[in-house]
């Protein structure tokens, strides 16, 4: 089973705060840029500036069904963006990017990370968040599910890899037909990415040449699961307990890859969004070695959205979720772990929401999307005066650092129409 237990992105989930930190923490933050639609990835150019993407609200366009099976389908419009953040401004430098939603524009798939090779040439990560045999068919030629090149001087950009034609065409782990990819880095002349519908990752030579799976992930077998109380209302119904029934003690869940980043060994650094009933420490971050191979690297953490390493070879992880989702809580976290396995909150909660993606600036403030499930209601924030208190040794394990070398229950929001193909920032 893959992404059954999720809607269009994991982000649609509205989960919560991680009871399983509790460090005190004296870090701020400032809020640089406001308004945006289901912001994602977000990354500094060459030339400074901050660029976010933004997933749209989807459109009028033809509809998909969810991965699901259930609920409304995917309606695709032209409402996905790429902003631009330069001197406390904001601009959308990229518009017209292909966006797939919800009817009321939630939930939405499209523009979800982008990245900078070392010339300064930007590519995009394009989501999807269904079964790809319907993209064509149903869709026409649109360019969900695939890495662009674009230009921002033209607003024009062109295919580079079709991550949801690979999945339909080769299905790495074998199980259910979807694609939704979430997140890549450039390695030298290669793209890699996670695809969470997928649930593997993959590279291609920036080219487009040599599109391939280096490894897929495996379910998650839960013991003695937390699962809602019955009758809670669910995307997944038919997976919450009815009245009087034996909850399995055992329990596969499909947990989806959904960021990767390259540690200072080389190796790429998964993170992992767990399925359906959402465990909370569940969540772990696998190594990938050169044998492609997964291992786990640290475990202990709930609904993981993003990593990213700083020049010291601190590791940043990004909770999306502290608590499962079925709680209806909405406060996530960020944790450094730094390269002896020391684990610092710095942020949890406290105006951190369903947080999507971080980077690090040159400056060594943290960059974080935030509410990143809300259409016209996003953020970019900049964590500063980092004051974190370490983790006990026994709130959350790491492993393996000798081989380092060292659905949702949605709010209804007012969501304001596409102009031109673009969203309208408030």
């Amino acid at each position: 089973m893959k992404l059954k237990q999720l809607t269009i992105t994991f982000l649609t989930f509205c989960v919560a705060a991680f009871s399983g930190i509790k460090a005190a923490s004296a870090a701020s933050f400032s809020v640089i840029a406001d308004g945006l639609y289901s912001p994602g990835g977000l990354s500094f150019s060459p030339d400074g500036n901050l660029y976010v993407t933004e997933a749209g609200i989807g459109g009028s366009g033809g509809c998909v069904p969810p991965s699901s099976g259930q609920g409304d389908s995917l309606c695709y419009g032209k409402s996905g963006a790429v902003t631009k953040i330069e001197n406390g401004k904001t601009e959308r430098i990229l518009t017209g990017l292909p966006s797939l939603a919800l009817p009321d524009g939630t939930g939405a798939a499209g523009p979800r990370d982008i990245k900078f090779d070392a010339q300064g040439k930007p590519y995009i990560l394009i989501g999807y968040g269904a079964n790809p045999t319907f993209r064509d068919r149903n869709l026409g030629n649109t360019d969900l599910g695939k890495i662009i090149a674009p230009d921002f001087n033209t607003n024009s950009w062109k295919s580079v890899a079709d991550l949801g034609n690979y999945e339909l065409a080769n299905n790495p782990d074998g199980g259910d037909v979807d694609s939704n990819p979430l997140g890549f880095l450039i390695d030298g002349n290669k793209l890699v990415a996670v695809d969470a519908g997928a649930n593997d990752l993959l590279s291609v030579n920036t080219d487009g040449r040599n599109l391939q799976s280096i490894t897929a992930f495996s379910k998650d077998v839960l013991t003695n699961p937390v699962f809602p109380p019955s009758g809670t209302p669910s995307n997944e119904p038919a997976q919450v307990p009815s009245e009087g029934e034996v909850v399995r003690s055992q329990f596969a869940s499909q947990a989806v890859p959904s960021s990767v980043a390259k540690g200072p060994d080389g190796a790429y650094y998964i993170s992992q969004f767990t399925g359906f009933p959402f465990p909370e420490n569940g969540a772990k971050i696998y190594r990938v070695g050169a044998d492609g191979k997964p291992t786990v690297y640290a475990d202990g953490f709930t609904q993981l959205t993003d990593l990213e390493f700083d020049t010291k070879g601190n590791l940043y992880a990004l909770q999306y979720a502290n608590q499962s989702a079925w709680k209806g809580d909405f406060d996530g976290s960020v944790i450094k772990i730094a390269p002896d396995g020391t684990r610092t909150t710095l942020l949890s909660g406290d105006g951190l929401e369903s947080p999507s993606a971080l980077t690090i600036g040159a400056d060594g403030a943290v960059y974080v999307t935030n509410r990143g499930d809300r259409a016209g209601d996003g953020q970019v924030l900049r964590i500063e005066n980092i004051k974190s208190v370490p983790e006990p040794s026994s709130a959350l394990g790491i492993l393996a650092i000798a081989a380092f070398g060292v659905g949702c229950l949605h709010k209804k929001r007012a969501i304001k129409p596409p102009i031109n193909g673009a969203v309208a920032l408030k």
